[in-house]
């Protein structure tokens, strides 16, 4: 069975505090994981690896074979195909577990898809950002 996971990080401030959201559905679109957290401060394209890598990671742990992984950061994309140099020495270590991560999969691919396509991984993006910023510690 295949399955698809929309991944998105996102920075407010680069870097500045940032957070990652995964939805993984099955053929039937179901949501079978999701998962939205704060990551810390960070650029934008680390949080877009660091929620490739755990959604990477939580895929695996459902022992999920057959993957379409679906981001709108055309970067991250083009990267993981090998058609860009990973040149920032931070994103060469992501990219390079992101990369170990994938060769464990069956059938894996990579789909740069528009941020509106790409609504519900982006919405726990921000909820957990909000949640943060509201917290004492956002302030």
């Amino acid at each position: 069975m295949k399955y698809f996971m929309n991944t998105d990080g996102g920075a407010r401030g680069n870097p500045g505090p940032s957070g990652i959201g995964i939805v993984i559905r099955n053929e039937k679109k179901e949501k079978i994981f999701e998962m939205g957290t704060y990551i810390g401060k960070t650029t934008n394209n680390q949080a877009e690896y660091t929620a490739l890598i755990e959604g990477l990671k939580a895929a695996l742990e459902r022992n999920i074979s057959h993957l379409e992984c679906r981001l709108d950061s055309e970067l991250i994309v083009k990267q993981m195909k090998g058609e860009y140099k990973v040149k920032n020495a931070d994103l060469k270590v992501l990219h390079q577990t992101a990369g170990e991560l994938a060769l464990k999969f069956k059938k894996i691919e990579f789909s740069h898809v528009l941020r509106e396509r790409n609504h519900d991984a982006d919405f726990l993006v921000n909820k957990a950002l909000d949640a943060y910023q509201d917290s004492p510690k956002g302030h």
